[in-house]
């Protein structure tokens, strides 16, 4: 059976961040003129690759394919409205409709509704209508499911309009309410005027974190459409304002570089504005009161995450007194409840906020508990820092808390965003929240300083294959905030933007940056204008890829798996204690060590797949890590497993009966063609002592002395543990370096014969436990040159048998390429074969 390995997926960004970027927003600090299918290839092309793009009520840019997981209706504009509620009246014979009464810009309209949050005698509101006409989501279906809005009679009454939830909208599977929009939504507007937008949806890529805020989207977006950023600056306050309100203590300034704590009082919790959640909601975040949805709103705007302490709690905490705020290492034995309710185990390794009483946040990470914002909260403590990346990731992988803050951190946000995003939020609190600012602290103990980078634009030549010229190049790198001056004749000297942390000294990054905003696409291809160098044969990855296509060729279908593995996960196969490579930030704790078998990772696979269909043959090649007693690094090693389950073939119409089972021999014949096709000779094959393997259906195999691996069926107690049922299942590990190195360098590839073969059988009686391989081994030394084949056909074990003996019968094929044997001939040599059995095994002839 011929097979293809099938192809690999569609490549995956390793490592991104998918960030939502409404338009509306955006157009706040950058002029978006590009129509969108343009603006999506242009990001796409400068490194921020659009992965979707989501329409909020407006219909579909022409040449923009959409591919909508669920329907969303469109906003007609002259469908659906903002209106105001003039009258809300008892319906006369349903207790839980009410008879709504709205003005959207004409005459007042009346209509049926059965939402809670709207009760008799309001009036003022401003709320949603869609008129006869309108299609939305069908509220009261399970799924998303588009539906015309038709004139009916609702228990009596007349009503062709109806008032609008967040799902009938597409905007969310609220369906219990009304969306009751902000008193200063204009009256008669199209929604989609007022609501409309359209979301793009980018995969930031590390190397992109200064892109994971909207400030930084409207920069390249400034840069690639030569328009002006709009970054407004936040205003300062009074000097009074600036009075210290909590003392600030840095353990270690490479942990932490800058903290900055802003005091805010008299803050009123609650709803933030209506376009601010609609803008959170718009980004993926979901909105919770003012307080909290303000440092979020910050975060995504300028990339610099936020976190609001309770500033009474923290008094309490100290005594009354002036609390200090200590960014430490946790001590041993330290614990935190957070603000998911959970208690965290600290270890040093976790960076810390701290008071005199203790933890009070991971930082970085999530807050604490015990100092969280609540309704009843009057004055808060604004926290906005900068800690170190590497810290911030591991604390986070630890408790598994990913989150938005983290992984900005984790990317690393430069201390200069620290006052920015301070005086925002701030400035913010204090319009929407009723505070006023009474003090603030800034430590800043390690200041980054801009790096100066030469860059000669001969080597920008000779990097992009182009001429950019100063001009042109002082152009793209001042649009992206980097400050220009001509160093000396051909060469700029650029000073690096606050907002840049990822600069090295050298031209290559600056290089970069030139080459994304004046488009790859633009980049000439060129050719070598030499001839090509000789390439040298690669044998082991020719070797490697052969292994595959012989597997391929044998039905079988290729996995690749991760090397990351628990030892807990791997101990059914590899008993016994055991010595591992352990992560030192391990993404989860499913992936801390490195694999020293890759058996286990294909036997996953196949217990997954044989949960949905029930025949499985698969193999790997892939690499496990020995620890080397002594050293500091493992031992790399490439391995292949194989495993096969199910049938031995399908259900055929000819055959009514079920094919049988794979079994023991349909995994030595697959191997048995693997070693024929790579030219292998003097395989041999043992018993096998391999824990993982039933004792009785299992071979080692050999090539002269080396052991290349071992085969059979997985022992029946490892079943259970791979959840692999009741059925046989047939495993092989082969060590891979080992198998390539017994590959001949050259074969000899032997004529056709042109004489015919003899066949002569021959059945021996032997003792029980002399293994067949051993007899056939004796067979060919005695058959010499004349003897070509040997094939055990039959074993017999049972009546006219002497007790602890069996009988073995081989089909012996003679032939010569010189000319036609005779009875003579054969004789002879089936004779010497005979008393070399006689005499080297005590074997003798079965009558």
């Amino acid at each position: 059976v011929l097979g293809e390995r099938p192809p690999l997926p569609r490549a995956v960004l390793v490592g991104a961040s998918r960030m939502k970027v409404p338009l509306s927003w955006l157009r706040d600090h950058v002029d978006v003129a590009l129509p969108v299918p343009e603006l999506v290839e242009r990001l796409t092309l400068a490194g921020l690759e659009v992965g979707g793009v989501q329409l909020v009520g407006v219909e579909a840019p022409p040449g923009l394919v959409v591919r909508e997981e669920s329907p969303r209706p469109v906003w007609h504009r002259d469908k659906i409205l903002i209106a105001e509620v003039l009258e809300v009246r008892k319906h006369p014979d349903a207790d839980r409709l009410s008879l709504v009464t709205v003005n959207y810009g004409k005459e007042p309209h009346q209509l049926v509704t059965g939402a809670t949050n709207i009760k008799v005698g309001d009036r003022g509101q401003k709320v949603i209508v869609a008129l006869s006409g309108s299609v939305l989501i069908d509220g009261h279906a399970d799924t998303a499911v588009l539906k015309q809005l038709k004139p009916t009679k609702i228990r009596g009454v007349p009503s062709d309009a109806m008032v609008c939830s967040a799902k009938e909208l597409g905007l969310a599977d609220d369906h219990e309410g009304i969306i009751i929009l902000e008193d200063d939504a204009p009256v008669g507007m199209p929604l989609v005027d007022f609501m409309g937008d359209v979301v793009l949806e980018i995969d930031i890529l590390p190397n992109m974190a200064r892109c994971l805020s909207i400030i930084g989207i409207a920069r390249e977006v400034a840069a690639l459409t030569g328009k002006e950023l709009r970054q407004a600056q936040p205003r300062a306050f009074p000097a009074s304002a600036g009075a210290p309100v909590v003392g600030v203590a840095i353990a270690d300034a490479t942990l932490c570089s800058r903290y900055s704590g802003t005091l805010i009082r008299e803050v009123r919790p609650g709803p933030s504005p209506g376009w601010m959640q609609r803008r959170l909601q718009l980004a993926g975040m979901r909105p919770i009161s003012n307080v909290v949805d303000i440092t979020n709103y910050v975060m995504l705007e300028w990339g610099q995450p936020l976190h609001a302490f309770d500033m009474d709690k923290l008094m309490a905490r100290a005594g009354g007194k002036q609390p200090t705020i200590a960014v430490r290492p946790a001590r041993p034995g330290e614990k935190l409840t957070t603000l998911d309710g959970n208690q965290r185990e600290l270890t040093p390794d976790h960076l810390l906020i701290a008071d005199a009483a203790g933890p009070i946040a991971l930082a970085g990470v999530m807050g604490g508990a015990e100092t969280e914002v609540s309704a009843a909260t009057r004055n808060v403590l604004l926290e906005a820092a900068s800690f170190n990346p590497i810290s911030i990731r591991r604390t986070a992988r630890a408790f598994d808390l990913p989150s938005e803050a983290s992984y900005r951190f984790s990317r690393g946000v430069h201390p200069e965003l620290v006052s920015s995003a301070a005086l925002r939020a701030a400035e913010l609190l204090c319009q929407h929240a009723g505070g006023k600012v009474a003090g603030s602290v800034d430590a800043y103990p390690a200041p980054l300083p801009a790096q100066v980078v030469s860059l000669p634009l001969a080597e920008v030549e000779r990097s992009l294959g182009i001429d950019i010229d100063a001009d042109e190049a002082s152009r793209i790198l001042r649009a992206l905030e980097f400050r220009v001056e001509q160093a000396e004749p051909g060469t700029l000297r650029v000073t690096t933007p606050p907002h840049r942390v990822d600069i090295q000294d050298g031209p290559a990054d600056l290089i970069e940056e030139l080459a994304r905003i004046h488009g790859y696409d633009r980049l000439p291809a060129t050719l070598l204008r030499d001839q090509l160098p000789r390439q040298r044969t690669n044998r082991p990855l020719v070797l490697e890829e052969r292994v595959r296509d012989i597997l391929a060729g044998c039905g079988l279908q290729e996995v690749m798996t991760y090397t990351l593995t628990t030892p807990e996960r791997e101990q059914p196969l590899l008993p016994g204690p055991r010595e591992y490579v352990q992560l030192a930030n391990p993404v989860s704790t499913e992936r801390s060590a490195l694999r020293q078998t890759v058996l286990g990772s294909v036997l996953e696979i196949a217990a997954l797949n044989l949960r949905h269909r029930d025949r499985v043959c698969l193999f790997e090649v892939g690499l496990v890590y020995l620890p080397v007693q002594g050293e500091r690094l493992p031992n790399e090693q490439r391995r292949l497993g194989v495993v096969l389950a199910g049938p031995r073939g399908q259900e055929f119409w000819e055959s009514p009966e079920k094919p049988p089972a794979m079994d023991f021999f349909d995994l030595k014949g697959v191997l048995a063609t693997l070693f024929a096709e790579l030219h292998l000779d003097g395989i041999s094959y043992k018993p096998a002592r391999a824990a993982w393997l039933h004792p009785g259906r299992s071979a080692e195999i050999l090539t002269g002395t080396v052991s290349l691996g071992c085969f059979g069926q997985l022992h029946p107690a490892l079943n259970d543990r791979y959840e692999l049922g009741r059925r046989t299942v047939l495993v092989a590990e082969l060590d891979v370096e080992a198998l390539l190195a017994a590959v001949p360098e050259r074969y000899v590839v032997e004529p056709v014969p042109e004489f015919p073969p003899v066949r002569q059988d021959i059945a021996l009686v032997v003792d029980e436990s002399l293994p067949a391989a051993q007899v056939e081994e004796q067979i060919k030394a005695g058959g010499g040159e004349l003897l070509r084949g040997v094939r055990l056909f039959d074993v017999y074990r049972g009546p006219n048998l002497p007790a602890g003996k069996k009988s073995l019968a081989f089909a012996l094929t003679y032939q010569s390429l010189e000319r036609t044997l005779t009875d003579k001939d054969v004789a002879k040599v089936h004779q010497k074969i005979v008393g070399r059995l006689e005499k080297l095994l005590g074997a003798r002839l079965r009558a």
